[in-house]
């Protein structure tokens, strides 16, 4: 079998570290549906203790070895570690990978690991995709918030989910609902397994373990041999998501904007320091004009939500993500109202408006963390004070940067931008 085990989950005491003078022998086996190797015959042959899932321990032949059915985390680790001898641990695919050899550690054992073939990989190798560039996100034993925004921002993601059909369908549906294309695989490497398109079938109940794939729309499943995939940027040097972009507060030149009407390069450095973009946060910008906080945080790896009135930036919000090639929800309406229905939000930039859409960007996203941008003075202290109201500590400056340029005979001169008022809030 592969996909994540029970004994991925976090449990609730993973530092715990009681147990006997003599700890046991542990030995970690990984299971991916093929018959064990002679190392794993042979730890299995001489154990006193096996634990592991239901469908693992159903597949060993009794020899009268005491079993221990991993339930729940902290109770099987008990029993694991709680007396000497020799144990050996079934597990999906590779357990050190989403698995239970962190666990075990964290209880001072240091196990010897036979892994089998990862979950991952086996998936990605069924629809015949390199993953090199892939994320994979873990929804097991977690909230699937922070998953299901860190899918919705790469183009190519894998989640590992857990026991019951529930988290996997909800996080199929809203990848699909957001033009994802997602596959589910069931049961790699038993008899029973399973990949399919959830776009034929998005409703129906999945067998145990599954593990989900989805991909960008311009993203091909199998492409012909020896054609780039779409964005293929060449070999990869880091395995996942590519990190922090090589630059960022990018020059107002970088976006398309009216009038100059856009958060400037030296604002929007500090802005996105505390904001705190990165992979499986959601961020919303409100008021996002031509989208450059917003674009900004996508390209740290963030699920970014763009609220917007006017068309024509909406527009332009377009073609900047284009340009910059990164995936972000543009919602075309005008705060409040456009923000009833919108998942929550870890921080919130609220770069125009009053204080009524602050209010409720606060109230209904519930962030974290809050990042205000003004230009008035007068709204500087009742902003301070309406962060205050709703739970944060209120922090400030005043922002005025002046620019290196050029005069005719080729010496510089410093040419004054816009004060600019930056206040922040974060809940402890």
């Amino acid at each position: 079998m592969t996909g994540p085990s029970k004994s991925e989950s976090p449990g609730k005491n993973p530092g715990k570290s009681e147990g006997p003078s003599t700890p046991p022998s542990v030995t970690v086996i990984g299971c991916d549906g093929r018959p064990h190797g002679p190392d794993a015959t042979r730890a299995l042959a001489s154990a006193d203790r096996v634990a592991g899932a239901r469908r693992h321990l159903a597949e060993l032949q009794d020899h009268g070895t005491e079993r221990i059915e991993i339930k729940h985390l902290d109770d099987a680790l008990d029993a694991i570690c709680g007396r000497p001898g020799r144990v050996v641990v079934l597990a999906s695919g590779d357990p050190g990978f989403f698995g239970i050899v962190r666990a075990l550690r964290a209880r001072g054992v240091t196990p010897e690991v036979i892994p089998a073939v990862s979950s991952v990989a086996l998936a990605f190798a069924r629809l015949g995709l390199d993953w090199d560039d892939a994320l994979v996100v873990s929804a097991h034993g977690r909230s699937p918030r922070q998953a299901l925004a860190a899918a919705l921002a790469h183009p190519k993601v894998a989640i590992l989910t857990g026991p019951g059909h529930a988290t996997a369908r909800a996080l199929g549906t809203e990848l699909l609902r957001a033009g994802r294309r997602v596959y589910v695989a069931e049961c790699l490497g038993a008899p029973a397994e399973r990949l399919s398109d959830l776009s034929a079938e998005p409703a129906r109940d999945f067998a145990e373990p599954n593990i989900l794939v989805t991909l960008a729309p311009e993203h091909p499943q199998a492409p012909d041999p020896g054609t780039p995939p779409v964005g293929s940027e060449g070999p990869r040097w880091l395995a996942g998501h590519p990190g922090a972009p090589a630059g960022w507060a990018l020059p107002e030149d970088e976006f398309g904007h009216r009038d100059s009407m856009i958060t400037k390069a030296e604002v929007r450095a500090l802005v996105l320091a505390r904001l705190g973009p990165a992979p499986g946060r959601t961020i919303w910008d409100v008021g996002a004009g031509s989208g450059a906080v917003a674009i900004e945080c996508a390209r740290f790896g963030a699920w970014v939500i763009a609220v917007e009135a006017d068309q024509a930036q909406c527009d332009r919000i377009r073609a900047n993500a284009a340009r910059h090639h990164v995936r972000l929800r543009l919602i075309a309406g005008r705060a409040p109202d456009a923000l009833v229905g919108l998942p929550p939000a870890d921080a919130v930039f609220v770069g125009g408006g009053d204080h009524a859409v602050l209010g409720a960007a606060i109230r209904t996203g519930n962030p974290e963390r809050v990042v205000v941008t003004l230009a008035a003075i007068q709204r500087v202290g009742e902003t301070s004070d309406l962060l205050a109201a709703q739970g944060y500590e209120p922090h400030g400056v005043q922002l005025q940067a002046s620019r290196l340029t050029p005069l005719p005979n080729k010496t510089l001169r410093l040419a004054a931008q816009n004060p600019v008022f930056v206040l922040w809030g974060q809940r402890s």
